[in-house]
């Protein structure tokens, strides 16, 4: 037996060392394997089975809390995807803001039984189109819309059919408690919340679609928007501009209320107007904005610009006489007054008697390229932009010529829209300073960053003067309100019809400013197409219709913006020009 053992020990020498190595490693030494063996297994059974254990309890979550799960994942997308900032006047009113409404959606995958779920669903809520219905449930989408904003009542009905890929989302809807008050200015949203017009859409276009795809645009962090208007004033402007679209028949009726100092639009109003919680209205093309899209010839109103323009120059005076004896005739062209006095007159008779010849004779006096350069000076011939998406560009001459340089003057062949032609007056009267209109708030120091000087003091001076003088014993009497020392300048222009001027067809503005000898405010009132009344002894002119109409809204709006009113003041031409004199 002795011969045996070392030959055993030699067979374990020749195993290779390599060999002995991993035994070693694995096994170590002097270890019972068949213990180690029966361990090792033991543990790889329990992680199996630990393996098996999560994905099991994993597929039992997933089996009873799939709807629950994937519809909270789906509405918190879809409400990072629609949350808006509110909207608020300047005292902080709401004008628009989100609440949250059901909506339908379908999981075609899921359903089981589709005929029978599309019978049940048109049977619930009737206004369900089943065709269309049938069309997105057959898809093999996971997801699909059916109806968006679904009520309480439907809702709950829907949920008693038990029906399996049915379910409702929480979604934002915006509304907007002031209904028409203040629609074109708001604009309004479409089915998913996203801003289509005025400044809602102007919202979108600052980042919040971004702020909406990045995932940050939540309730939360959204801070109101503050805006320029306050609502007490849209009220009372818009409740007096459909008596008067009413008691004269106009075919529209619009105005504005400016803060001269700030470029502040506190006020806006374009009638026919619409209600953006039924989006249907908005589409009629007759409830455009007339303030920011659409484009007139201003008519007299224009010649506040021409008679600035002439004094800025200092190439005139107020008692500069203009030669009104008889029509101007210019080409194939007649100039004509609607009150001819046939005389000279001087620069304060043409603006409170409305010459059209004397403007026209103050403009070529001027020239055609110094004309061209003022109105462009006045933000006159380029479009104007706003926050509102909606503007539209002035309609200019292609060639401008003396011709167009003398109906300019008095408001013809050059088209603008009413928001920049405020702009323009507003640098007129308040110093000189052209200060871009704003919807959003916003102090005098701020709009004195912004302003930029067109014309100097003194001329600035003396239109504020010429509009007070208006108001005591021109064309401006009706607006004349006590108390406020009213100044403004009316306008009737004749429609083009057909590429001519239709004399029954007009279009009638009156802008006015208060106080005259500190303009707070400019009030602008356009009355479309107004008919003649009794009343009005036949005349359909700007002094008959949209002037006592500008009285009306300054009675009302004058104590809610805080002008206080001040009796027995002196005549302009003490008050205005003694004080202007007395200052250079």
């Amino acid at each position: 037996m002795s011969p045996a053992a070392p030959a055993t020990r030699t067979e374990k020498s020749t195993e290779p060392w390599r060999r002995r190595l991993i035994r070693s490693l694995l096994y170590g030494r002097n270890v019972d394997r068949v213990a180690k063996a029966r361990a090792r297994v033991g543990l790889a059974m329990l992680a199996f089975a630990s393996v098996y254990a999560l994905i099991g309890g994993r597929l039992v979550m997933f089996a009873i809390g799939a709807d629950a799960h994937g519809a909270r994942r789906a509405a918190a997308q879809e409400v990072v995807a629609t949350a808006r900032p509110d909207i608020v006047d300047r005292n902080g009113a709401i004008l628009a803001t989100d609440v949250k409404a059901s909506s339908l959606f379908g999981e075609p995958r899921r359903i089981i039984d589709k005929d029978e779920a599309i019978e049940l669903l048109t049977a619930t809520i009737p206004d369900l189109d089943e065709a269309e219905v049938r069309e997105r449930l057959r898809t093999r989408k996971g997801f699909v819309w059916l109806k968006r904003e679904v009520t309480p009542a439907q809702q709950q009905a829907i949920h008693k059919l038990g029906l399996p890929g049915i379910g409702f989302l929480r979604e934002n809807k915006r509304v907007y408690p002031t209904g028409n008050e203040v629609a074109h200015l708001i604009g309004l949203v479409n089915i998913d919340n996203q801003g289509i017009a005025g400044l809602e859409k102007w919202l979108d276009n600052q980042g919040l679609a971004d702020l909406h795809r990045a995932g940050f645009a939540t309730d939360r962090l959204q801070k109101p928007i503050e805006l320029s208007v306050d609502l007490r004033v849209e009220h009372a402007l818009r409740d007096e501009l459909l008596k008067a679209k009413d008691k004269f028949h106009a075919k529209a009726a619009s105005g504005l209320v400016s803060n001269v100092k700030t470029g502040e639009i506190v006020a806006m109003v374009s009638l026919p107007d619409f209600d953006p919680n039924n989006p249907k209205e908005a589409h009629d093309p007759d409830r455009i904005n007339r303030l920011t899209t659409g484009v007139y010839e201003m008519g007299s109103t224009f010649k506040a610009f021409t008679l600035a323009m002439g004094l800025d120059s200092g190439k005139i005076n107020l008692n500069s006489m203009w030669d009104a004896r008889g029509n101007l005739h210019y080409g194939k062209f007649t100039i004509h007054d609607s009150h001819p006095l046939g005389r000279f007159i001087n620069t304060k008779e043409v603006f409170t008697y409305s010459s059209n010849i004397g403007a026209a004779r103050i403009a070529l006096n001027q020239g055609v390229e110094a004309h061209k350069a003022f109105l462009a000076k006045l933000g006159q011939t380029t479009r104007l932009r706003t926050e509102l998406p909606e503007s539209a560009a002035p309609l200019l001459p292609r060639r401008w010529s003396e011709l167009n340089t003398v109906t300019a003057a008095f408001g013809q062949g050059l088209s603008v829209a009413p928001l920049q032609a405020v702009m323009g007056i507003n640098a007129l009267v308040n110093g000189g300073y052209l200060i871009p209109p704003t919807f959003m708030k916003r102090s005098e120091s701020e709009a004195a960053a912004l302003a930029k000087r067109v014309i100097k003091q003194d001329p600035s001076d003396k239109m504020r003067f010429l509009m007070r003088l208006n108001a005591e014993v021109g064309s401006a009497r009706k607006a004349d309100v006590k108390g406020y020392y009213v100044g403004g300048k009316t306008g009737t222009s004749e429609k083009v019809i057909n590429g001519r001027y239709a004399k029954k067809r007009v279009l009638n503005s009156f802008t006015a400013i208060l106080p005259c000898d500190d303009p707070k405010y400019h009030v602008l009132i356009m009355l479309d197409e107004p008919q003649a009344l009794p009343e009005t002894h036949g005349f359909i002119t700007s002094g008959w219709n949209a002037v006592p109409t500008g009285g009306k809204v300054i009675e009302r709006i004058a104590p809610l913006l805080g002008v206080e009113p001040r009796f027995d003041l002196p005549p302009a031409e003490r008050l205005i020009l003694a004080a202007s004199r007395t200052t250079q």
